[in-house]
């Protein structure tokens, strides 16, 4: 795929702008899939829209960092797994694949349960037998790349916009409450006092910035045959940079539908403890008083799982490719990778019972939180090198912006590992050190 989609030369603003288009919604799939679901249903259900700011701020972090995989990707020819090879001592190569095979494996669990509670919900499909039919979306995926990368584009958009027109219908229908949304996206302290709150928030950081997507973008935008000289590739990076952050922008609107969603329907309701989207499914008909919302919640559910599928595909392939340069048939990397996200999926729901299916989707974005410093910290640390990038290496203000982010990310999972492992007494004294509060 490397370099097969023309940009025509000497091409006005509007055409150049399509033909970098793509390889954006590609990753914004990734900040749309199951995983968000289950976490922004939680967040608006229990909290109603005071975590809408996690997400604006989730996105304008996303927005920087996959600015900054393009930069990398075109002003070195290089992914970021790639570059990392380049980079860093063979032990800190292979530590840095596992955790991002581990993240790769987290987000195709929820992808594997969200396509499965889709199925259910619409077909009747016992949650088990709905993950072992995901495994032949791996014939989709090898249709489309035999046929080219414009296909695969076609066809994420395509299903972004059924899962947007979905929720914006949802929305018509439930009239949520203007003062409060706008209310919503503004940032409270609250979050990080609230260990409850801020275990959510995590995990919608999780799910909105993944670790993965930073691999994913650096490649998939080389599959456009740019010009390499300077101008050309300044080029490149603007208009790789309109495509994502409109992408991006589409995906802020529907996580924040999710929330919205949640927060009109169950939020002072007497539903604030919905967390399974089973449950949001059989609710949302009678308390918005439609026949037909559960299902559209359910048909968005679906085309969610199966976009992310496709994207979770190329950047496995690229993940093993660039760190330690070894080159499985797609179907045989795919396989391995549903497999992995599959047999903990099966044993959840077959000991716990299906009921345990969206804390299993909530546990798996915080798992993809917990990775995120370690391809945050490359990245700010490649694109800031001169002798990597040369004319296109960060300036200050966005290295002391993307830092910032990072070392935000880092302290915020730190915090969370504190929460979750240390007995309570340990984390309201360390808390007392630095002025925050450990209850919930």
């Amino acid at each position: 795929m490397h370099r097969s989609i023309t940009v025509p030369a000497g091409a006005g603003f509007w055409r150049k702008v399509f033909a970098f288009s793509g390889p954006g919604f590609l990753v914004a799939v990734g900040y749309m899939d199951p995983g968000n679901w289950a976490t922004d249903l939680a967040g608006g259900a229990k909290f109603g829209y005071s975590l809408l700011s996690v997400i604006m701020i989730s996105n304008l972090m996303a927005i920087l960092l996959q600015h900054l995989c393009i930069k990398l990707g075109v002003a070195t020819g290089r992914d970021l797994a790639q570059a990392c090879r380049d980079h860093y001592s063979k032990p800190t190569v292979w530590f840095l694949w596992v955790l991002c095979e581990l993240a790769i494996a987290a987000c195709d669990l929820a992808e594997v349960v969200g396509s499965a509670i889709g199925l259910q919900l619409l077909f009747g499909i016992p949650l088990i037998w709905g993950c072992g039919i995901t495994v032949l979306d791996v014939m989709i995926v090898l249709l489309l790349q035999n046929r080219g990368f414009r296909y695969i584009e076609a066809l994420v958009i395509t299903l972004i916009l059924t899962i947007g027109g979905c929720f914006a219908v949802e929305l018509f229908i439930a009239k949520p409450d203007l003062g409060g949304i706008f209310s919503g996206f503004m940032p409270r302290l609250e979050i990080l006092r609230n260990s409850e709150m801020l275990y959510v928030a995590i995990g919608i950081l999780g799910a909105t910035v993944m670790p993965h997507n930073l691999y994913l973008h650096s490649s998939i935008i080389q599959t456009r045959k740019y010009e390499q000289h300077a101008a050309g590739k300044a080029e490149a990076i603007k208009f790789g940079t309109i495509d994502s952050t409109f992408a991006l922008m589409f995906a802020l609107f529907i996580n924040a539908a999710i929330l919205i969603l949640s927060a009109a329907a169950f939020h002072g309701t007497g539903h604030q403890n919905v967390g399974e989207i089973q449950e949001a499914y059989h609710l949302l008909d009678g308390v918005l008083g439609v026949s037909f919302a559960g299902t559209l919640f359910a048909l968005a559910l679906l085309a969610s799982g199966q976009n992310s599928t496709l994207t979770g595909t190329l950047a496995g392939q690229i993940v093993m490719e660039g760190f330690l340069n070894i080159r499985l048939r797609p179907w045989l990397r795919r396989l391995i990778t549903r497999g992995i996200a599959i047999v903990p999926a099966v044993l959840v729901i077959g000991f716990f019972g299906e009921d345990k299916s969206t804390e299993l989707l909530v546990a798996s974005q915080v798992c993809l939180s917990m990775q995120l410093g370690f391809a945050c910290w490359p990245l700010m640390r490649f694109t800031g090198d001169r002798t990597k990038m040369g004319a296109f290496v960060n300036p200050w203000w966005i290295k002391l912006v993307g830092w910032t982010i990072t070392l935000v990310i880092i302290t915020l999972n730190v915090k969370l590992l504190v929460d979750t492992l240390l007995p309570e007494a340990w984390t309201k004294a360390i808390y007392g050190l630095i002025g925050l509060s450990a209850a919930s």
